[in-house]
């Protein structure tokens, strides 16, 4: 099954594309890597979920913002390069989460991020490496920001 046949399958709505929200690209292909900026948790109405982790939002409602973010990101995909087929799996995923000093559960929050890259490029394809931190302050206060690096087919 293709991944685009794969996102169908899981009926999931993307949002719009996000538009660039200062001087960067969205998304930057370089020789057949695709470079993804910082998305944040982009709902299909267009509004960007926010609260700190430990102060205004709970560690699931950030994992769903972290899901949230990832198709916010197949979103920009699809818009850049017209059709998800064209990549050959997730390379790697750095991700920012906006929490209180004393929460330390980063990867359980970006891992709503990992699993949903797992279900539409699967095993071997959508588990990259990763890096997942917390931050004091996200753009707008996002729960969440996360970039990612992909890997195009030949």
């Amino acid at each position: 099954m293709s991944f685009d046949a794969n996102l169908d399958a899981l009926n999931v709505e993307l949002p719009p594309a996000p538009k660039a929200m200062g001087l960067y690209k969205p998304a930057v292909t370089v020789g057949n890597l695709v470079y993804l900026s910082g998305h944040g948790p982009l709902s299909p109405d267009g509004s960007l979920q926010l609260g700190k982790v430990g102060v205004d939002v709970d560690q699931d409602t950030a994992n769903a913002a972290a899901r949230q973010t990832g198709l916010a990101m197949l979103a920009t995909l699809k818009a850049h390069l017209g059709s998800l087929d064209k990549i050959k799996r997730l390379v790697k995923t750095f991700g920012m989460v906006n929490c209180e000093d004393t929460f330390t559960q980063q990867p359980a929050v970006i891992n709503g991020f990992s699993e949903l890259m797992k279900q539409v490029f699967g095993e071997d394809c959508g588990i990259a490496a990763r890096s997942a931190i917390g931050v004091n302050a996200l753009p707008a206060g996002m729960t969440v920001e996360i970039e990612a690096i992909f890997e195009l087919n030949d």
